[in-house]
């Protein structure tokens, strides 16, 4: 007996469609196609809700900075919040203090950081502390030029510490990849910092963050409420809790204490350092910060430079005569370039807490110098 062969079956649809078995080829996981015209409105939307989203979150999220209010320690890559904040300060028509560590006051509380000094002697709160700890002027000018674009017209201190050019490494002249402090805001292309080696992946991500707010914005969301972390890693180490609770409409306060025990030099047992310094001509972070300065100008603001005081008492008497040339260098740069300045005088040894930080008494020191300069009182009341 012959078994009858089964039935063919089209590999037709009713509509026409081809099939495999009973299942229809598609090409997606349904048979919904988008036209054009949908398309067009989806893209519209997401552009609308990912220009709006920045903007609306600054109406929502609380930021009220106070008189001594520095960038908290723990937000110091988050630029979303530096950019507020020098928002807030030129709005108040303050005088912004730029520059690093020594100017956000790595060793003391926020009511002794130069600023704040200067503050008690002006009589009301006209200077605001722009200081962001590890600014090194490579990466003072990117946070300035994407950053702080709020900085018009108006009138701008910038510290200029030469500890930055003392070794190849803080310049970030060694061909060996070097960690250091806030690449993201160095050039990531021309001109080439020769220890930086991010892949190309990684700089694009980042050049793209520059100029959409929305990116930049959501960084923000990651430092200040997921500790840094990106929302798969944060879940992974906390599976039981829910993120949504972890961002708040409010900016974290700075600590009201000294991120660094504020003792002297001499207590932490520093030894004398024969520093070789770098030459000005071929220095990565010297051109970066007469960039940063054409940058302020070129904006229309009013820039007074402050130069040091660095620490020599730290040094051997060779590295010393070293300092104080690239010292005078700095000073004559400015003079020729007709910017108001001023080179400090040296503060007693005490005073200093390593080889650029001042304590509280040492700031106030200083403050009291500049306050009594008569280029900065012609600058200040110009």
């Amino acid at each position: 007996m012959t078994a009858k062969k089964p039935p063919k079956t089209s590999n037709r649809g009713p509509h026409g469609e081809a099939q495999t078995g009973d299942i229809a080829a598609t090409f997606g996981a349904t048979a919904v196609r988008l036209t054009a015209r949908d398309w067009t409105i989806a893209a519209a939307l997401v552009l609308i809700a990912t220009i709006a989203t920045p903007a609306i979150w600054k109406q929502l999220e609380t930021f009220e900075p106070g008189p001594h209010y520095r960038v908290p320690y723990d937000l110091t890559e988050d630029y979303w919040t530096y950019q507020r904040a020098v928002e807030k300060a030129v709005g108040r028509d303050r005088i912004v203090v730029m520059g690093d560590s020594v100017v956000w006051g790595e060793y003391v509380i926020p009511q002794q950081t130069l600023p704040q000094h200067l503050n008690e002697l002006h009589g009301h709160n006209r200077f605001a502390n722009g200081g962001l700890s590890g600014a090194h002027p490579l990466a003072l000018q990117g946070l300035i030029a994407y950053y702080a674009n709020g900085l018009n017209d108006t009138r701008v201190i910038l510290h200029c510490n030469l500890l930055w050019m003392s070794f190849k490494e803080r310049d970030l002249q060694t061909d060996k990849e070097l960690a250091f402090n806030h690449p993201r805001l160095v050039s990531q292309f021309a001109p080439a910092i020769p220890c930086y080696k991010a892949p190309l992946d990684a700089r694009m991500g980042i050049a793209i963050d520059r100029v959409i707010p929305f990116r930049t914005w959501g960084r923000h969301c990651r430092i200040a409420g997921l500790g840094g972390q990106d929302l798969p890693g944060w879940t992974l180490e906390h599976p039981y809790a829910n993120p949504l609770r972890q961002i708040r409409l409010e900016s974290p306060p700075p600590k009201n204490r000294p991120h660094s025990r504020p003792l002297s030099w001499a207590e932490r047992k520093i030894n004398p350092q024969n520093i070789p310094w770098i030459d000005l001509d071929t220095s990565l972070q010297w051109r970066a910060f007469r960039a940063t300065v054409d940058l302020l100008q070129q904006r229309g603001n009013r820039l007074f430079v402050i130069v040091g005081p660095f620490n020599e008492h730290m040094l051997t008497e060779a590295s010393r005569r070293r300092y104080r040339n690239i010292r005078r260098q700095t000073g004559d740069w400015l003079q020729n370039q007709a910017i108001p300045h001023q080179v400090p005088a040296l503060l007693p040894s005490p005073q200093y807490a390593d080889a650029s930080h001042p304590l509280s008494a040492g700031y106030a020191q200083l403050a009291e110098q500049i306050y009594a300069n008569a280029g900065f009182q012609r600058w200040l009341s110009d």
